[in-house]
């Protein structure tokens, strides 16, 4: 998957699939899955780290998962999201952060907020960075929205979202984000702007979806959001086969002959 062809599946119809991944053993799973764009979510710091929020991420952090992710990914388009006060604080050190995720091997980096970003989104993609926004329920922002609460519901809110979605796109951004929005405003903006919108929490019209890996699998289950569908239950199957672990172990009964050597 390359920029162009991500692009075009809008321009086709056809549905774009995103998935977080942290580590080199899960990007393979992900693409023998089929899934051909990858993201490496500063969500890390809620199911990885187990800190309440993303904001003590580093960039740090971030290049070291972003390396194992993009050295284990054949195909896929890997993604690098751009940790809190890693670009806000100027528009030259976010195109150096920037440039530093796709020297550890991202096609592409993800930052969060409409047209104040713009300029970071004009000077990135000038000098051949491609960049994906984020608009809606931005995680970077949880204080100064007062929490993880859907965003855009009020007329005017709506309006500023579908402008900044606009001016994201005509700064030379390749895809936008919507996160936990009303469905009717993600349509909205899905139909005013080119290029793909990818929804989490933002109805069925977007042009793709992206969700956690660890929601997906059901190993998280701290808090599970409204948008979340777990597609499996990882979590109940690891607490069973390690109750049968430590079962055995303490009963004698592992190691059996067959797991010892002769």
């Amino acid at each position: 998957m390359t920029i162009p062809e991500f692009q075009q599946r809008k321009r086709e119809g056809k549905k774009l699939i995103v998935v977080t991944a942290y580590d080199a053993l899960f990007t393979r799973i992900l693409e023998q899955a089929g899934i051909d764009t990858i993201l490496v979510g500063d969500s890390l710091g809620i199911v990885v780290q187990g800190k309440p929020n993303t904001l003590s991420v580093t960039m740090d952090d971030m290049l070291y998962h972003t390396k194992l992710v993009a050295g284990a990914a054949q195909k896929a388009l890997v993604i690098g999201d751009m940790p809190f006060m890693s670009y806000q604080a100027s528009t030259e050190e976010a195109v150096r952060n920037a440039g530093r995720f796709l020297q550890a091997g991202a096609a592409a980096v993800k930052l969060e907020g409409g047209e104040t970003m713009v300029d970071r989104v004009k000077t990135m993609t000038a000098v051949g960075i491609p960049v994906m926004g984020h608009l809606g329920m931005t995680p970077q922002s949880v204080h100064s929205l007062g929490g993880y609460k859907v965003q855009g519901k009020a007329k005017d809110q709506a309006s500023a979202l579908l402008d900044d979605a606009k001016a994201l796109e005509a700064a030379g951004a390749f895809a936008i984000v919507l996160e936990a929005m009303p469905a009717g405003l993600a349509k909205r903006i899905t139909e005013a702007v080119s290029i793909p919108t990818i929804g989490i929490g933002a109805g069925p019209h977007c042009d793709g979806q992206v969700l956690v890996l660890y929601d997906l699998l059901g190993l998280f289950d701290d808090f599970v959001p409204k948008f979340v569908k777990p597609y499996a239950h990882l979590k109940a199957d690891a607490l069973q086969a390690l109750r049968r672990y430590k079962e055995e172990v303490e009963q004698g009964k592992f190691p059996s002959d067959s797991e010892s050597y002769h």
